[in-house]
């Protein structure tokens, strides 16, 4: 699986702009747009002394340079009452207004804005001003990149390098099966009756065992639905990453050789919210915004899987986890894959460092190491293993088209199996709160007393949350 990391490969390693010593700005536009290079290694300054970024932490003048060396799209998160106000300022100081997204139904408003009068203006009253598109045209050019656009894509291919054990009625098991008692765990829960969103990037149409034969062998009675939140796009799964997490998740136990998925009886609903692993996009960041809001408003909705994920904190993000959450939906989301030197020093990337989502990281088959690219740190939940120490070998999944497996590794991979785990359990104890069911993953961790620095709760033994 490829990184999910990037944009910090591109941070510059020139002088560092900080907020305290940029210059007093006046209404008029700056003279000098600070340059992409110096907003960059700003934001990776804050990553590293805070181990997040914040818009809210660059001052009026860099907010304002990077919306305009991107797509210029704001997103305004409005307090109560304020909308006719913000709508009042934008038309004030650009002339119109412009809406490059509908309007949904959360405190926000997406509008062009390219004067520097009106970030200064909008920032004396509402709750945030982000400038959403600015991750996807953060490289020196002026065009988004297209190696960022498609970045994490393009590595579920059928893999003749697998580890499994053979399983009725004739499908194949994980290796990492074992390490969380999921083969003992089927005894007493398959996933049935409990519902699971992906928010992710579709899933293949050439995958019969995501659609036609989603029902087949020992898996029944289910039910697989599409969704799609990202502008101009359809159900299917272009990029390859959401086909291999709904594998993980829900793949059927079937008759065709395929693998099966940890939670084989769950329903499934599979929303297309991103071009690829990373949120850069404006498109994307609306994306997954309302997918969030469409798993929130569905009540057969208990469990909310994301792993995408962005070094960027996003308010109107914020806002759709806050609605979710407000719907007692259990979510989870990645902790963070990039490349091995990256993952060493950055932490827990938005939105799994929110605190109403739980993030998960994964870890080698010796039980103390992450994996080579995923994060870890104190924000960590949960770890699933998804590497063997001795090959890096990852665990099985389903690939694009056909019925030989794929592997995929990473903090993906292990947040789809953690949304599985928490299936199981939830579909055992059909009546429990959410807060019930994170209590029994807690106790049948690795860590059930103290909360371990790095790996949160650690490793879920499933069968013994399931007899708590």
């Amino acid at each position: 699986m490829k990184p999910i990391y990037p944009i910090l490969c591109l941070l510059a390693l020139s002088a560092c702009s900080r907020k305290d010593t940029l210059p007093t700005i006046n209404n008029s536009n700056p003279d000098t747009i600070i340059p992409k290079s110096a907003i960059n290694d700003f934001i990776e300054q804050r990553l590293k002394e805070e181990d997040h970024f914040d818009w809210a932490m660059a001052n009026d003048s860099m907010l304002w340079s990077a919306l305009i060396q991107s797509d210029s799209v704001l997103s305004i998160g409005y307090n109560t009452g304020d909308k006719e106000k913000v709508l009042k300022v934008v038309k004030e100081h650009e002339g119109a207004l412009i809406y490059p997204f509908k309007e949904g139904k959360l405190p926000f408003l997406n509008l062009k804005v390219g004067n520097y009068a009106t970030i200064k203006a909008l920032r004396g009253f509402v709750r945030y001003a982000d400038p959403i598109g600015y991750g996807a045209y953060s490289q020196a050019n002026a065009r988004p990149a297209s190696s960022l656009l498609n970045f994490g894509c393009g590595s579920n291919t059928a893999q003749t390098n697998i580890k499994y054990t053979s399983i009725l009625p004739a499908a194949k098991q994980s290796w990492n099966y074992t390490y969380h008692h999921i083969p003992e765990a089927w005894a007493q829960s398959t996933g049935a009756n409990i519902k699971v969103m992906i928010i992710d990037t579709g899933i293949s149409d050439a995958q019969e065992n995501l659609g036609s034969a989603f029902n087949q062998g020992y898996s029944s009675g289910r039910s697989i639905a599409r969704a799609v939140t990202y502008s101009g796009a359809t159900t299917n799964d272009d990029c390859g990453h959401g086909t291999s997490m709904a594998g993980v998740l829900a793949g059927p136990r079937g008759t065709d050789g395929n693998t099966a998925g940890i939670a084989y009886n769950c329903n499934l609903l599979m929303v297309h919210a991103a071009e690829n692993v990373v949120i850069l996009s404006s498109k994307s960041v609306n994306g997954v915004t309302d997918a969030y809001v469409l798993g929130a408003d569905d009540p057969d909705v208990k469990i909310i899987s994301m792993s995408l994920g962005t070094i960027f904190s996003y308010g109107q993000i914020k806002d759709a986890i806050a609605y979710a959450d407000s719907k007692q939906k259990l979510m989870f989301c990645a902790a963070g894959t990039s490349f091995s030197f990256f993952a060493s020093f950055v932490g827990v990337i938005f939105p799994a460092n929110q605190p109403q989502v739980h993030a998960v990281t994964g870890v080698k088959d010796n039980l103390t190491t992450r994996c080579d690219d995923c994060h870890v740190g104190s924000k960590v939940d949960f770890t699933i293993v998804m590497e063997k120490a001795s090959n890096g070998l990852h665990p099985l999944s389903i690939a694009m088209s056909g019925d030989v497996p794929s592997t995929v590794g990473g903090s993906s991979v292990a947040t789809a199996s953690c949304s599985a785990i928490a299936a199981l359990i939830w579909s055992k104890n059909p009546g429990y709160p959410r807060d019930s069911i994170i209590s029994k993953m807690q106790r049948a961790g690795t860590y059930p007393v103290t909360r371990n620095s790095s790996f949160g709760w650690g490793i879920v033994n499933v069968a013994t949350a399931l007899s708590l």
